[in-house]
């Protein structure tokens, strides 16, 4: 299946990154946080990208354009008869990237909609954000979906809190504390969303139309939004504070989405 990637937003919750870069460009453990999303499908054998730019889409081009200049040592001859010479490989050779300009405040819906070109007539996709990590079975998705039979599927996720979890005894003392508590008895929509070809037909062409509005709140509407409950591991990037918890759990070896 292609696999449809929002990377276009300005993200501005994370401005002290994204003053300079696109969201999905801002590292986790020395790579952009596109590149561990789209190991976690390439693990699962989903290999042919399609990434929706915007703000500061021309350095997402960049990073692709010169991908084996970016990831691997390189020896230049620096006489007339110039040489580059690349060592060693990487995991990614076999991948296909489409980059696509989706313009540069459009919404989510209109990125979606803008790309379907890309998507051969009658094929399903998934697709979903350029800032979330998750150890999801993507396999186990598809075949939810394929099963109800719906035009998409939403993978719901348990919210992170945004403040710590304290267990306190009646004297005071902390016995506990849990730096990210999950919020069990909520789901929320992480991403990971496998569609039908049909889901295009309730994309408008308005590029001020979110996703996550009209479009899904018709698809719930009409009895056609289905959802894969992901009970392990899901992690967003809307701040700074979660930019540093990603790094750090990828620093100590504690990184649950790096399932390849």
């Amino acid at each position: 299946m292609k696999v449809v990637i929002l990377c276009g937003g300005r993200g501005t919750r994370l401005r002290e990154e994204t003053e300079f870069r696109p969201k999905p460009m801002v590292p986790i453990g020395g790579y952009p946080i596109l590149w561990h999303i789209m190991k976690i499908y390439a693990h699962h054998g989903h290999k042919d990208f399609i990434l929706c730019l915007g703000y500061k889409g021309e350095l997402i081009k960049e990073y692709f354009r010169n991908y084996l200049w970016n990831t691997c040592d390189v020896t230049l001859s620096l006489g007339r008869a110039a040489t580059i010479q690349y060592h060693g490989g990487h995991g990614e050779e076999d991948w296909n990237v489409t980059l696509a300009e989706t313009g540069l405040d459009s919404m989510t819906a209109s990125r979606v909609k803008r790309i379907r070109r890309y998507v051969p007539a009658g094929e399903p996709f998934l697709l979903t954000y350029g800032d979330g990590l998750a150890d999801i079975d993507v396999k186990r998705s598809i075949d939810e979906h394929r099963k109800c039979g719906k035009i998409c599927t939403i993978s719901a996720m348990h919210p992170t809190g945004r403040f710590g979890w304290l267990s306190i005894d009646p004297e005071g003392a902390i016995h506990t504390f849990n730096e990210k508590p999950r919020i069990e008895e909520s789901y929320v929509n992480g991403g990971f969303m496998v569609c039908d070809h049909r889901m295009f037909d309730y994309l408008p062409d308005d590029p001020k139309v979110m996703l996550e509005q009209e479009p899904i709140i018709s698809l719930a509407r009409d009895g056609q939004l289905h959802s894969f409950k992901h009970e392990g591991f899901w992690q967003p990037m809307d701040t700074y504070q979660e930019t540093q918890y990603l790094n750090k759990l990828w620093s100590e070896g504690r990184a649950a989405w790096k399932v390849w």
